[in-house]
């Protein structure tokens, strides 16, 4: 069977891993559009040409580039006729004219389609958005849904047809591995206790509730920060206020494939989000990447977070600073303890959340597509 993909987050390098493994069916050609960079408003994603064996890469213009809603590819008609595929899977929200022209272009060239949401919060969007996705939810033949919340919100929305929950991305768990004992050894030479947290500097990531917790340990100890946006620098305004600007550092953004490493140098990484009105954490990936890598857990209870981490990991309610600040204490001060729940996130993570396993059970969906 012929496959295509239109996806903006395989640009990310490490994301790259799952299509390598589809591509590695042997009743799957698959072939992937992404554009060659995505505008984001935490700043530019370029592409990252990290693992692209075993499937055709197309680079595509797109129109609109960093609209959620408005962009699309003016390209996508002309390599659905030239590639002929069984499937076309918009690795999109439904809303999106992406996915509406992807769908009708599919179908009119006689090819099943497929869409992908992260959707947990219902909204009901102004026309022509909500046009589209009426659209969509009629004609497309299968659903892929983020996360259970996601299920719900789309029967509400009316949608009858059939759908499974599968993470869009799982994590490589031959890229996201515990730290080697040498390296381990000399890594916790003398350096302290060390907190990370890596994402969108945003106000839902809840980075102010984390330097605030941090503020109040006592000892050796660092906070990095990896990521880029607008909050930054009253991030940075902060932490001076809080007097801790030399234990707190922002790495800013990092290439996907410079994380594993990154994660491998911490003591525990910190998901703080908070709810909006319009959003709550959809998934968390950072929090599975550093549980591949045995790296502690903590994060709020908001959206997925504590059902990504199970019992694998450390909960607080969301935007309560002592509470924080009493898991990251704890952990702090027992090291032992910090390291068995690493390893219990180990499991965890290579239990439930593997490329692997989702490549598989994704191809599974394209089997049962061409069999209808």
């Amino acid at each position: 069977m012929r496959v295509l993909i239109v996806s903006k987050a395989c640009l990310v390098g490490t994301y790259q891993t799952k299509l390598e493994l589809i591509g590695q069916q042997e009743d799957v050609e698959l072939a992937v559009v992404v554009p060659p960079m995505w505008q984001d408003p935490a700043g530019p994603v370029h592409l990252e040409r990290a693992h692209t064996e075993g499937y055709t890469l197309w680079v595509d213009p797109i129109r609109f580039n960093g609209q959620y809603h408005l962009h699309y590819y003016p390209n996508l008609a002309q390599r659905i006729a030239e590639f002929a595929p069984d499937i076309v899977h918009l690795d999109e929200e439904p809303y999106n004219l992406a996915t509406f022209l992807g769908v009708r272009q599919a179908r009119a060239a006689g090819a099943k389609t497929l869409f992908f949401t992260w959707q947990n919060l219902y909204r009901r969007y102004p026309p022509p958005f909500r046009w589209l996705e009426r659209y969509v939810l009629k004609h497309v033949d299968y659903a892929l849904m983020g996360n259970q919340a996601a299920v719900e919100v789309f029967q509400r929305k009316g949608y009858t047809g059939p759908h499974q929950v599968i993470p869009q991305f799982g994590v490589a768990e031959g890229l996201f591995t515990p730290p080697t004992a040498v390296s381990e050894q000399a890594r916790d030479h003398g350096r302290g206790f060390v907190i990370g947290a890596a994402g969108r500097l945003v106000p839902q990531k809840g980075l102010d509730i984390l330097l605030q917790a941090a503020a109040r340990l006592s000892g050796e100890w660092r906070l990095h920060i990896a990521g880029d946006g607008p909050q930054r620098p009253s991030l940075e305004k902060l932490a001076h206020d809080l007097a801790i600007s030399d234990r707190v550092f922002f790495d800013g953004p990092l290439p996907s494939t410079a994380m594993p490493h990154y994660l491998r140098q911490l003591d525990v990484l910190v998901l703080p989000s908070r709810t909006q009105p319009n959003w709550a954490e959809q998934f968390g990936r950072i929090l599975v990447e550093a549980m591949a890598s045995e790296v502690a857990v903590v994060g709020s209870e908001t959206g997925e977070i504590p059902h990504v981490i199970g019992g694998a990991g450390l909960t607080f309610p969301e935007n309560d600073v002592a509470a924080l600040h009493a898991h990251l204490q704890k952990l702090q001060a027992e090291p032992t303890w910090r390291q068995e729940l690493g390893q219990a996130g180990r499991v965890r993570a290579l239990a439930n959340y593997t490329q692997a396993q989702v490549a598989a059970k994704t191809t599974a969906v394209y089997r049962v597509l061409c069999e209808k």
